[in-house]
């Protein structure tokens, strides 16, 4: 290690107990010098932004958020101990190792430095259905606690078995490994209970200590624990404090007791990070961001799909999104079977009909109840993954509903016990014929699954004793006897309701019968606990539902797809969760989640509609590159000037040209013509052009027909060294865009446009302040069908003296582009869209100020020195 490298590991270690300022100021307190604590900051820095900008896991981020987190370091406990557990383990590979420690590294990244005075942060994390979210935050919890945070608050759901699966899981994972760093408030039976004595003295003793509570979203036990909290308010002013909240869709929002009382909670700490982790962000994309609430105002962050999950997609195929082709998107594995119509009535009563129903295991539940027998013979054959193996019902949320199927089920598995024994060649010729035609419709030995088939003669030995192993549970609020999976290997029919249906996983899923109606996504997809990992038997799963059920399902994939296609997109950094809300698209039949979670949702157009869409990386080092997008922008330029009917108002005083009236066509030709970098991923020339055009072919006619092409710069100075002509009569001085520090492959210029750009073209003059919102009224008033293309020559050097901004150093000049288009109508799409309001968001954005030759020459010549 070279003497640079063990500074900046010493800043490093310094950066556990301090701020990296304070840290910097420590190491020169110490004779460095000031040439040396600069390329320490420049490092740190790099290395920060090299951790935020990867692209898995995707992310929104809100704005002039500094980052300071660049993971584990030597003399970290928690999280190689946890690491080393799950190494272990032999469902985690290394692969699946860097995945998490990457996606854990990046959430930390998007916390405040546990060391700050005072912060409060607000972030969500999106996951899929059982797909390893409570394993991401312990790592999380793990990290954090690594770096400094010292109460970590975990809210488990609102059901005793999701908080008891859960606490069970943290103790093991993340409390055993390094039991000396930690002392839980809970444990596995019951919930919080207020310790003895003062809180103040407690928190005292167990300073050197990290403190874990997890905690049911139940109302007696959150007042429990805020009243606790309140009688040391001394203690938590210094205390780095972390809140997790699982399942956040459920319960923490638009709740009357719930909510107000997880954000007086949180409230308590000033210095504290909350974090939501959800599969279905439905509710929590739809708050209101300007109440004080628990929108995710600072940051979202979208785990990948981990390699091997059952996803919604995989499952059930989707539609296609705007840009795609048919032929690539997924139709979904041949795993689902439909329950006919008429067979309902055998399992779910009418309202009236729910005392003394008895259901029938017949038709599709028969079926069913085999298939899972065989199934899991099948896997003890093969004798690889969990060793459980559980089948779901789920038919009705009543519990006498629940409590009707065990006597029959259980009568039913007597009696195909006994014919088994006989030898009974009626039902094994049945059993065969159901497993060939079922191994033949989804064969284990193709690409996806690698799985050899298990013959019937090779599972039939094992049959009889599966079913002799097979319990029938009943899980619900009510019931006694519920799922453990910490006692030995289970096999179990699990019929329930609700209790499992959130959160809890149902080890070994084989097999699920469902027809539980529904009325919200997130309801529903909660529901599909089918989702998750399969190792051993990917080929076996199967499905049996309505087919209106699978149709709703599809959908949600969709739905699904979009959603997290529209965090991936705005991952560049002038699009955060304050800027951009994330859209959801709505269905005939079905609400994206509860009445009360969306009154503060409002229509949002599909696509681009009442978007504005700028460039904001661009390739600095290839001249053929920026030289073909300044013949692009003059070809268009050129092409406007000379069209009949067009308007040219010459604005070079102030730096702008406007052409109005330009045909759409013109616009489409230089969308091929234009190429776009492609980590600028919300300007896709692709789906661009199919927008434009999708407009001016929909229904209502004349919409982006005409646009207005406007040419923004600095007011002409005289200088030849700082004019740019993008065409006759239309010339303007460069601008000067400085780049965020990045590798060589993208210049990230972060924000192109201002307010005021973006309404070059309207009558701005009665407007006290330019919002985004006031700029979208006025666009709807003046120019309702006209959208605005903006063009920017932007200065290839680009000096600038702006902190944490390096000077562009382009080969060439570069063509900024900026797009602005109109709230779309009711011709846009036959699909509705809902979104979060943002209208009375205020955002700082930043201010670009005129500079002309003589201060150019200036900042060149500071450069130089």
């Amino acid at each position: 290690m070279n003497e640079f490298d063990a500074q900046y590991d010493a800043f490093r270690k310094l950066i556990k107990s301090q701020t990296p300022e304070q840290a910097l100021s420590t190491i020169r307190l110490f004779g460095m010098s000031d040439d040396l604590a600069k390329r320490i900051a420049e490092r740190h820095q790099r290395e920060t932004i090299e951790i935020r900008d990867k692209r898995q896991p995707g992310s929104v981020v809100r704005n002039n958020r500094e980052t300071w987190y660049v993971g584990p370091q030597d003399g970290d406990r928690c999280w190689p101990a946890l690491h080393d557990l799950l190494k272990r383990e032999s469902s985690w590979d290394d692969d699946g190792l860097r995945d998490l420690d990457a996606a854990s590294t990046k959430v930390v990244s998007m916390l405040d430095h546990p060391m700050e005075k005072s912060f409060s942060t607000r972030g969500l994390v999106v996951g899929y259905v059982q797909s390893g979210k409570t394993t991401n935050f312990t790592a999380l919890i793990a990290k954090a606690a690594d770096a400094g945070y010292k109460f970590f608050i975990v809210f488990a759901g609102i059901h005793n078995g999701l908080r008891r699966q859960t606490q069970i899981r943290l103790e093991r994972q993340l409390v055993d490994p390094v039991i000396d760093q930690w002392h839980p408030l809970t444990g596995a039976e019951g919930d919080f209970e207020p310790p003895a004595g003062n809180p103040a003295a407690f928190f005292t003793y167990k300073s050197q200590q990290h403190v874990l509570c997890v905690v049911k979203k139940n109302v007696p036990r959150l007042t429990k624990l805020k009243e606790w909290l309140e009688k040391a308010p001394d203690y938590l002013k210094n205390c780095p404090t972390l809140i997790i909240d699982d399942e956040a869709d459920q319960a923490s929002i638009a709740s009357k007791r719930t909510n107000p009382l997880i954000r007086e909670i949180i409230d308590l700490f000033p210095r504290g990070g909350y974090i939501g982790y959800t599969a279905t962000p439905f509710a929590n994309l739809l708050i209101d961001p300007t109440a004080k609430d628990l929108y995710p105002e600072d940051f979202i962050v979208n785990l990948p799909k981990p390699r091997g999950h059952f996803g919604t997609e995989v499952l059930f195929g989707r539609e296609p999104l705007d840009g795609e082709d048919p032929q690539d998107v997924p139709d979904g594995y041949d795993m689902i079977r439909i329950v006919p119509e008429e067979e309902i009535s055998l399992v779910k009563p009418g309202r009236d009909e729910i005392e003394g129903f008895s259901p029938e295991i017949d038709g599709a539940l028969r079926v069913a109840v085999h298939y899972f027998w065989l199934a899991t013979a099948a896997r003890r054959v093969r004798g690889r993954g969990v060793p459980h193996s559980t089948m779901l019902v789920h038919t009705s949320v009543s519990t006498l509903v629940h409590e009707s199927f065990k006597r029959p089920l259980e009568r039913f598995r007597s009696a195909f016990s006994e014919l088994l024994r006989a030898e009974d060649t009626s039902l094994l010729d049945e059993l065969r014929d159901l497993w060939e035609e079922e191994t033949a419709r989804v064969p284990g030995e193709e690409p996806d699954f690698g799985e050899a088939k298990v013959p019937f003669e090779c599972l039939l030995p094992k049959l009889a004793g599966v079913v002799d192993d097979c319990r029938i549970v009943l899980d619900n609020s009510k019931s006694l006897e519920r799922l453990d999976y910490e006692t030995g290997p289970v096999v179990a029919i699990a019929v329930g309701g609700n209790t499992l249906s959130r959160g809890l996983t149902l080890e070994g899923l084989a097999v699920s019968y469902f027809v539980r109606g529904a009325s919200t996504y997130d309801t529903l997809l909660q529901m599909g606990r089918w989702f998750g990992f399969r190792e051993g038997y990917a080929d076996l799963p199967r499905i049996w539902m309505t087919e209106e059920l699978r149709e709703w399902f599809r959908h949600i994939a969709t739905v699904e797809s979009e959603m997290r296609r529209d965090i991936e997109l705005y991952m560049v950094e002038d699009k955060t969760p304050l800027t951009f809300a994330v859209r959801l698209r709505n269905h005939p039949a079905l609400r994206i989640t509860a009445a009360a979670k969306m009154r503060d949702a409002v229509k949002a157009s599909a696509s681009y509609g009442g978007q504005r869409v700028q460039t904001s990386y661009f390739r600095t080092d290839d001249s053929e590159w920026l030289r073909g997008n300044q013949a692009a922008a003059g070809k268009l330029v050129d092409r406007a000037l000379n069209i009949a009917g067009a308007r040219h108002e010459d604005l070079s005083g102030a730096g702008r040209h406007v052409l109005r009236d330009v045909p759409y066509d013109m616009v489409l030709d230089f969308l091929e013509d234009y190429r776009f970098h492609e980590k600028s991923m919300d300007c896709d020339a692709g789906l661009l052009r199919s927008y434009v055009e999708r407009r001016v072919k929909s229904r209502g006619g004349g919409a982006l027909k005409r646009w207005n092409v406007a040419v923004i710069g600095n007011p002409l100075s005289g200088s030849p060294e700082t004019r740019y002509e993008f065409a006759p009569r239309v010339a303007v001085d460069r601008v000067f865009r400085a780049k965020l520090p990045s590798g060589p492959d993208a210049a990230n210029i972060k924000t192109l446009m201002s307010r005021r750009d973006a309404g070059v073209d309207l009558d701005l003059s009665t407007l006290d302040e330019v919002t985004e919102g006031a700029l979208k009224q006025a666009r709807r008033i003046q120019c309702p069908e006209t959208a605005l293309l903006t063009l920017y020559p932007i200065d290839r050097v680009s000096p600038t003296k702006r902190p944490r901004r390096e000077a562009l150093d382009a080969v060439d000049h570069v063509i900024g582009l900026g797009l602005v288009f109109p709230v779309a109508g009711g011709e846009d799409s036959e699909v509705e869209w809902y979104s979060a309001d943002l209208s009375n968001v205020v955002v700082e954005e930043d201010e670009f100020g005129v500079l002309g030759s003589d201060e150019l020459e200036m900042l060149l010549e500071d450069d130089a020195r």
